[in-house]
């Protein structure tokens, strides 16, 4: 089983701001901005509350695209994958997990050789959050944030999506399978299992809440991109790295890059397990 180290979210160029860590522990992924969906922030739900509610009272209409500052808008649409919460849209019958990539981007999983059965961990920026005079803001005692692993799904298929008729219905409304996209060669979809194969009673895909052995930024570093990896990383392969990325106590991750691939072992398959426990 490889493990997939997936950059997703919001970031200071493309949001242009932390995802929420919720009161209650909830590691809420803001999906980027995406003018080619159908799915609007308001759309999606996280207990009673629409994204476009959350966003806008931690940070009012403020958004950014492409680098630029933009409005927050009710139409402003989104690219909400991966789309690991059951309860987040309504759903077809059969919805599962889903992962979609691309471009230059796909092509490096290719030559990385995943397959059926490897892990992507997804992981993002985020900082904690407090509820002041009855409104979600962030808390000014956790200025900078922290990369955090928030969720992950293992692989039961790989669809080269490049047409609407290899796609069941309950697919229908991943941003990879709209049309835009469906005519680029390499536009994939991962569907995930419907159990995990190496954690007994555990869904193939999910999303975590906040705990300590889940953030990859070292603690007491203010560079988010500055990681604690456990030392038995440095003998081991991480795409899109080099030895020269571990420094004198972090590992140094690359500011670019969405998919790191982590060379598989033994010791790795005992970490991953380690991210399950608390729920």
């Amino acid at each position: 089983m490889k493990v997939i180290l997936s950059r997703k979210g919001f970031d200071s160029g493309t949001g242009g701001y932390a995802s929420p860590i919720m009161p209650d522990g909830t590691l809420l992924s803001l999906p980027i901005p995406d003018s080619f969906s159908a799915v609007k922030y308001t759309d999606i739900n996280y207990n009673g509350s629409s994204y476009h509610t959350i966003m806008s009272s931690l940070k009012g209409d403020y958004l950014k695209k492409g680098g630029k500052k933009s409005v927050l808008t009710p139409n402003c649409t989104c690219h909400f994958d991966p789309d690991l919460m059951r309860n987040a849209l309504p759903r077809e019958e059969g919805w599962r997990g889903l992962f979609g990539q691309i471009d230059r981007v796909q092509s490096h999983l290719v030559n990385q050789g995943i397959e059926e059965g490897d892990l992507f961990l997804f992981f993002g920026w985020f900082r904690k959050t407090i509820v002041r005079n009855g409104e979600l803001k962030f808390d000014p005692k956790d200025r900078f944030g922290r990369h955090i692993i928030y969720g992950y799904l293992q692989i039961d298929q790989i669809i080269r999506a490049d047409s609407e008729k290899k796609l069941e219905k309950w697919i229908m409304h991943h941003p990879h399978a709209l049309a835009s996209r469906l005519s680029r060669f390499n536009n994939t979809i991962y569907i995930s299992k419907e159990s995990l194969t190496f954690i007994d009673n555990n869904p193939g895909f999910g999303v975590f809440k906040y705990a300590s052995h889940r953030v990859l930024t070292k603690a007491g570093e203010k560079n988010r991109s500055y990681w604690g990896l456990p030392e038995e990383f440095k003998s081991l392969t991480i795409s899109c790295h080099k030895q020269s990325n571990w420094q004198d106590g972090y590992f140094k991750s690359n500011a670019r890059g969405q998919e790191f691939v982590i060379q598989q072992n033994q010791m790795v398959r005992q970490w991953v397990k380690t991210l399950f426990r608390k729920g």
